[in-house]
C-alpha cells in the first residue's frame, strides 16, 4: 500500500493493489450539499492525478488545490 498524506485540508491518499484507491480529507462541511459537491469533484481530481502519477505533493499543485477550494466556498 502507498499512503500520500498532502498536507492540506487533511488529505490523505492510500493507493492499494488489492482493495483499491481510497481518498480522505477534511473537506466536507454538515449540510452544504452543494459544497460537498464541489468537495467530491475536487478530491476526486486529486485521486485520478495521483493514481496517473502526477506528483499531488508538489507545490504548484498544492497551491492548485487551495486555490479550486477557495474558489468553491466564495461560489456556493
Amino acid at each position: 500500500m502507498k499512503k500520500i498524506e498532502l498536507g492540506v485540508f487533511g488529505i490523505e491518499i492510500q493507493i492499494h493493489p488489492i482493495h483499491g484507491t481510497f481518498i480522505t480529507s477534511n473537506l466536507h462541511e454538515e449540510g452544504e450539499d452543494d459544497y460537498n459537491t464541489a468537495m467530491d469533484a475536487i478530491e476526486s481530481m486529486i485521486l485520478a492525478h495521483a493514481v496517473a502519477g502526477v506528483d499531488v505533493k508538489s507545490p504548484a499543485y498544492l497551491e492548485g488545490i487551495e486555490t479550486a477550494v477557495e474558489a468553491c466556498a466564495n461560489n456556493l
